[in-house]
């Protein structure tokens, strides 16, 4: 299967977070999009990774896209070595993507930033045709995708670029709500953590709308880019 678009998170919930609503948008587009979550998310505070699989399956279904597979990395322990290199270029060949899109190049979680770095660096290595891989005693051709694209999590980076998703943000929050054992609960007895807090859960709208705002529109993702931006002219930028 060929997707036009293929996410990576290092946990089940990353993207949902980061770019949920353009994954919406291009959907609704007619664009083709799937899912690889590097880890389980076992050592998170709340819930389980058995939990976190429903949830992120859950989550694919409110989403639309069309796979979504888990590569059961290490939480907490994933490397950016040649092991864990060629299982993200195996995801790569398998489904093709013109645009990959990632975790934040910064960000308070340490998976983050090295889910970012892996991904970013097994975009290229798959294009090189003496990397050789297989799946299921079947090789595969290179493919690199043409463009990589790192959402923004916890901090505030300066964004390179912003989708306007305005129209997409209430299937964006649905489809973080699947991650019940993760978000802020009134009721849950469980330990607290920063991304349990209801302050946290109201920064995802306040924030989408405070970068929509920067470019007149309702409701914005931000994205950092690793080469400059083109366009066919001027005019695009409108």
């Amino acid at each position: 299967m060929k997707l036009d678009i293929l996410a990576f998170g290092a946990h089940p919930d990353d993207v949902e977070l980061g770019c949920a609503g353009t994954i919406l948008k291009e959907i609704s587009l007619g664009k083709t999009v799937g899912i690889v979550d590097l880890t389980r998310g076992e050592l998170g505070t709340r819930g389980s990774a058995e939990i976190r699989d429903q949830e992120a399956n859950a989550a694919a279904k409110i989403l639309g896209v069309l796979v979504r597979e888990n590569l059961e990395m290490r939480d907490g322990f994933f490397i950016n070595d040649e092991k864990h290199q060629l299982e993200v270029i195996k995801m790569i060949r398998k489904y093709r993507p013109e645009i990959v899109l990632c975790n934040a190049i910064d960000d308070r979680h340490i998976d983050h930033a090295k889910g970012s770095k892996l991904v970013s660096d097994a975009c290229f290595l798959s294009g090189l045709r003496k990397v050789e891989t297989s799946i299921d005693g079947e090789s595969q051709d290179a493919w690199r995708p043409k463009l990589v694209y790192h959402y923004m999590q916890w901090k505030n980076l300066v964004p390179d670029f912003v989708v306007d998703i305005t129209g997409f943000t209430d299937k964006k929050i649905e489809s973080i709500i699947a991650y019940c054992s993760q978000f802020y609960d009134a009721n849950s007895k469980e330990p607290e953590s920063p991304i349990t807090s209801k302050n946290f859960f109201e920064s995802l709208n306040y924030r989408s709308q405070d970068l929509g705002r920067l470019v007149g529109v309702d409701h914005g993702e931000g994205f950092t880019v690793e080469r400059y931006l083109a366009v066919n002219s001027l005019g695009d930028l409108i």
